[in-house]
C-alpha cells in the first residue's frame, strides 16, 4: 500500500473522524457502481469489501474512495491492486570484437536490452522500465546504391562504375560483413515527363549521344558481397533521359524499401544512397499525366523493373516515412550543392536520415557514405508503435557523459561511439481500460532491427470479482451475485439487496416504508426511494454525507464554533457534534482544560474565580482579567504600605520609632544591598509587587511587597537614590560666557549698522557734488596775488 496513503488516515484518524470535513476525493465524485469501476478512477482509490461497512441510507458508491479515508472509516478488507513489471526476455547486449574468430550471425547479436517485457497496469499509476542500448561492434552493413541516371548525370556515372571495391575495401574498416547493390532510376514513362514519340523511346537524348530508353526504377543489382561484380554490372548501365528537371526518385525509394525480398536485405543495417543533381516529383505530380491512383505501398517489381509506374501516382513524404522507417532503411541523400536546401528540408522529416554534398562528378561519392554513415550510427532515436487509446508514453535518456534528456529529447542519444551504452527511463500509464484487456506494442531504435515487445495488460477488474458468490443469500434469497461486499443483482432485480422485482414494483407501496413518522417527505427530501429504501443524495463535496434509515441524518450541519465544525474538536454525527476528549458543549467549544486558567501563583484564577470552558470567571466583580489579576478600583498596594516601608526602613513618614513600630508593626522587613537582590515574580508561587516611591526629600526608595503564607513582607534597597545637587561653577560660567557672548554681538551689530549709516551718506555726497553747477565768471572782489614792477632803467633792449 502506498505510504502516502498510509499517512493521509493516520492523520485523519487521529483527528477522531473529522475526515468527514475534508474536501471529498475524487475517487466518491465518481459515483463508482463496483470494485473494477473503483480502481480505474485513480491510483489511490480503493474499494472497501468489509459486508457491514454501509451505514443505513448509504449508497454503495461510498465503498469508492481514497485509502486513507476508507481506513479512518475502519474498513479492513480494501481492494487496492496495484500495477508491476514482469520481465520476459532480458539478453545481455553483445560484447562483439571486430577481430574475433567466431563471427555472429545478424540475428545473434544483440544491442538493445531487454527484449520483451509484460506491464500489468492499473489506470493513473505510470510504470517505468530502463531500456539499454549499445553500439555493436563489428556490425554487419547493408548498401544500395540508388542513382538518377538522367542524361545530366553521365559523368557522375562512369565515377560509379569502380565504386564497388572501393567502397568495399573502406568498409572493411568499419565492418566485415558489408554488402552492396545498385538501382536506377529517370522517371514515369508517360507524357510530360518524357516524349512519347517512337524515336524518343529509343533514344530520349539530343545529337548523337546514345542513350538507353527511358524507365522508371530498374534494381541492376540486388545485395552482395562482390564488389567486383557491383563494378561490372555498373560499367554496362547506360544514361537515360527526361523533359522535365524534378526526377521519379520517390517512386524509386518506395520500390526499395517494400521490396525487401528482391532487394535482399539483411535483418541489419539498411542504408540507402540516393544520388541525384535534382529535386522531386511527389504525391499530386502525377495529375500531369492523368495518374490519379494513389500509390499504394506495394512492391511491383517484374524483372527487376518497377512496371505500375503509369498507374499508380508517386508516394507521399508521409507514406515514403512511414515505409523508411516500417523497414528500418536509413537514407543518405548525396546531392549536388544547387538542391542541399530542398534535401535538406526533407530531411528534417525522415528520420534517421543524412544530406551530402555530391561534386559534380560524385569522385567524393565514398567519403560522403562514410561520413553520412558514422553521423547516422552516432545517433539513437526511439520510436514506438501505435498505442492504445488512453495510453501515453514517456521518455528520459540518459547519454553519453551523463547528458539527461526529456520530452522529445528524452528519445534519442547523440555522439554514440562503438562500444557506447546508453540508458532510457520509459514511464507509461492508462488512464482507461481500452476496449482490449490486453495490447502489445514494440518499441525500436530507429535504423535497426531489433525491437522491444511490451505487452500491456490492464487491471480492470478486482481480485475480489472472481470469488463472487452467485445467487447468495445474502442478496434477498440468491437474487444477485455478492461480488468485492456487495450485491450485484440478477436480471429483473433491483435494490441494495436485490430484494425487489421490476414487474412487481408498485411505487406508492413502497414509498410509505421510505416516509420517518408517516410523514410527507420522501427520505426527508435528501434522497430517493429505491425499492422501498432510502439511498440518500450525494452533495458536490463529497466528503460531506446523508445518512440515516431516512436520510435524516447528515455529517455537516452541526453547531459550528470560529467558523469550524464543532470547532474543529470533534466530528459530526447526525446534526450532534461528538467530541474529542477534553472539550464539551454542543458545538465543541468548551475546553476541560484547566491549564489555562493557572495563574503564576499556581492557584486556579488567582483563588478569585472558577474556571469555566478553560477561562476564568471572576467571582468578585472587581477583579478581572485572565487570572482575575486585575482590580482596576482597588487602591494600589505601593501607595498602600509606602508608609510603613518608608519607616521601618528609614525612619520617617510615621513620625517618632515608637509609633512607626506601633502601626507597621504587621510588615515583615528585610533589607537588601541593590535592586537586583529583589524577589522577583518569576521565582515566587504568590503574587508579588515591585514598587517604585518618593519621599519628601525628592528620594527614591524602591521595594517589593507580597503575602507569604498570610503574612505580608517586604523587601527594600537599604539605599535611597536620591537626586544630585546642582554644579555651581558650569553655572556661573555658562551665566558670564553667556553675557559676554551677548555683548560681542551686540557690539558686532552695532558696528554693521554704523558702517551701512556711513556708506549712505558717502553715497548721498557723492550724489550731491555730480549735481552742483558752477558760475564762471571773476569775482569782483577778487584781487590778483601777481604784482607787476617795472625798471625804469630799463631800455628793453
Amino acid at each position: 500500500m502506498d505510504f502516502r496513503l498510509l499517512c493521509v488516515g493516520a492523520v485523519l484518524m487521529l483527528f477522531g473522524g473529522s475526515w468527514a470535513q475534508q474536501e471529498g476525493s475524487e475517487c466518491i465524485k465518481a459515483n463508482a457502481q463496483s470494485c473494477g469501476e473503483c480502481i480505474q478512477v485513480a491510483e489511490t482509490c480503493g474499494w472497501c469489501t468489509d459486508e457491514n461497512f454501509l451505514r443505513d441510507g448509504e449508497s454503495k458508491t461510498v465503498r469508492c474512495d481514497d485509502i486513507g479515508s476508507l481506513s479512518a472509516r475502519k474498513c479492513v478488507k480494501i481492494e487496492n491492486p496495484r500495477g508491476n513489471i514482469d520481465i520476459n526476455i532480458n539478453k545481455d547486449v553483445t560484447n562483439r570484437k571486430k577481430d574475433q574468430a567466431d563471427k555472429l550471425k545478424p540475428e545473434q547479436i544483440t544491442q538493445i536490452q531487454p527484449q520483451k517485457l509484460t506491464l500489468n497496469l492499473r489506470s493513473g499509476e505510470p510504470l517505468t522500465f530502463n531500456l539499454k542500448f549499445k553500439r555493436a561492434e563489428d556490425y554487419p552493413i547493408d548498401l544500395y546504391y540508388l542513382m538518377d541516371l538522367s542524361f545530366s548525370m553521365k559523368d557522375d556515372l562512369e565515377n560509379v562504375k569502380n565504386l564497388g571495391t572501393h567502397l568495399m575495401r573502406e568498409m572493411q574498416e568499419i565492418t566485415s560483413d558489408f554488402r552492396i547493390g545498385f538501382g536506377s532510376f529517370v522517371e514515369k514513362t508517360v507524357m510530360p515527363y518524357i516524349s512519347t514519340t517512337p524515336a524518343r523511346l529509343a533514344n530520349p537524348c539530343t545529337g548523337s549521344y546514345n542513350c538507353t530508353s527511358p524507365f522508371s526504377y530498374k534494381n541492376v543489382l540486388s545485395l552482395t558481397n562482390d564488389g567486383n561484380q557491383f563494378n561490372n554490372l555498373v560499367s554496362q548501365q547506360q544514361i537515360s533521359g527526361n523533359l522535365d528537371s524534378p526526377e521519379g526518385g520517390f517512386d524509386a525509394i518506395m520500390q526499395v524499401a517494400v521490396c525487401e525480398g528482391k532487394i535482399g536485405w539483411r535483418n541489419v543495417t539498411r542504408l540507402l544512397v540516393f544520388s541525384t543533381d535534382a529535386g522531386f516529383h511527389f504525391a499530386g505530380d502525377g495529375k500531369l499525366g492523368g495518374i490519379v491512383l494513389p500509390n499504394d505501398g506495394k512492391c511491383h517489381l517484374e524483372n527487376n523493373m518497377y512496371t505500375m509506374s503509369h498507374y499508380y501516382d508517386y508516394p507521399s513524404i508521409a507514406h515514403l516515412v512511414q515505409k523508411l522507417s516500417d523497414h528500418n532503411i536509413q537514407t543518405i541523400f548525396a546531392v549536388t550543392e544547387e538542391f542541399q536546401p530542398v534535401y535538406k528540408e526533407l530531411k528534417n522529416l525522415i528520420p534517421k536520415s543524412a544530406v551530402g554534398t555530391l561534386s559534380s562528378n560524385s569522385s567524393n561519392v565514398i567519403k560522403l557514405i562514410i561520413d553520412a554513415y558514422n553521423s547516422l550510427s552516432s545517433e539513437v532515436i526511439l520510436e514506438n508503435s501505435r498505442v492504445p487509446e488512453g495510453v501515453t508514453i514517456s521518455y528520459k535518456s540518459v547519454c553519453k557523459n551523463g547528458v539527461t534528456g526529456t520530452g522529445e529529447g528524452g528519445r534519442k542519444c547523440s555522439n554514440i561511439s562503438i562500444g557506447d551504452e546508453v540508458s532510457f527511463q520509459i514511464s507509461v500509464e492508462s488512464t482507461k481500460c481500452p476496449s482490449q484487456n490486453s495490447e502489445t506494442i514494440k518499441i525500436k531504435p530507429l535504423g535497426f532491427t531489433e525491437e522491444v515487445e511490451v505487452v500491456l495488460n490492464f487491471i480492470c477488474e478486482c481480485e475480489c470479482s472472481k470469488g463472487g458468490v452467485p445467487n447468495s443469500k445474502d442478496c434477498h434469497d440468491g437474487n444477485g451475485t455478492l461480488e468485492c461486499g456487495a450485491c450485484k443483482c440478477n436480471t429483473g432485480r433491483i435494490g441494495g439487496k436485490c430484494e425487489c422485482s421490476k414487474d412487481e414494483l408498485r411505487t406508492e407501496d413502497l414509498d410509505a416504508n421510505c416516509r420517518k413518522d408517516n410523514g410527507t417527505d420522501i427520505c426527508s427530501n435528501n434522497g430517493e426511494c429505491v425499492c422501498g429504501t432510502c439511498e440518500c443524495k450525494t452533495r458536490e463535496n463529497a466528503a460531506e454525507i446523508y445518512n440515516g434509515k431516512y436520510c435524516e441524518c447528515d455529517n455537516f450541519n452541526c453547531d459550528r464554533s470560529g467558523n469550524k465544525l464543532c470547532g474543529g474538536h470533534g466530528h459530526c454525527e447526525c446534526r450532534v457534534c461528538v467530541c474529542e476528549a477534553n472539550y464539551t458543549g454542543s458545538a465543541c467549544d468548551c475546553s476541560l482544560d484547566t491549564s489555562t486558567c493557572l495563574a503564576k501563583n499556581g492557584q486556579i484564577c488567582n483563588g478569585r474565580g472558577t474556571c469555566e470552558c478553560g477561562e476564568c470567571k471572576c467571582t468578585n466583580p472587581k477583579f478581572q482579567g485572565s487570572t482575575c489579576e486585575v482590580c482596576p478600583t482597588c487602591p494600589g498596594v505601593c501607595t498602600e504600605h509606602k508608609d510603613c516601608v518608608q519607616c521601618r526602613a528609614f525612619g520617617g513618614g510615621e513620625g517618632d520609632k515608637q509609633a512607626c513600630e506601633q502601626n507597621c508593626g504587621y510588615l515583615t522587613l528585610v533589607k537588601v544591598a541593590r535592586r537586583d537582590n529583589l524577589p522577583q515574580p518569576t521565582d515566587q508561587t504568590f503574587p508579588l509587587t515591585h514598587c517604585k516611591e518618593r519621599d519628601a526629600n525628592d528620594c527614591w526608595f524602591y521595594y517589593t511587597f507580597a503575602v507569604r503564607n498570610d503574612t505580608p513582607e517586604a523587601y527594600v534597597v537599604e539605599e535611597l537614590e536620591c537626586p544630585a545637587g546642582p554644579d555651581i561653577i558650569p553655572i556661573v560660567v555658562g551665566v558670564v560666557a553667556g553675557i559676554v557672548l551677548i555683548g560681542l554681538a551686540l557690539l558686532l551689530i552695532w558696528k554693521l549698522l554704523m558702517i551701512i549709516h556711513d556708506r549712505r551718506e558717502f553715497a548721498k555726497f557723492e550724489k550731491e557734488k555730480m549735481n552742483a553747477k558752477w558760475d564762471t565768471g571773476e569775482n569782483p572782489i577778487y584781487k590778483s596775488a601777481v604784482t607787476t614792477v617795472v625798471n625804469p632803467k630799463y631800455e628793453g633792449k
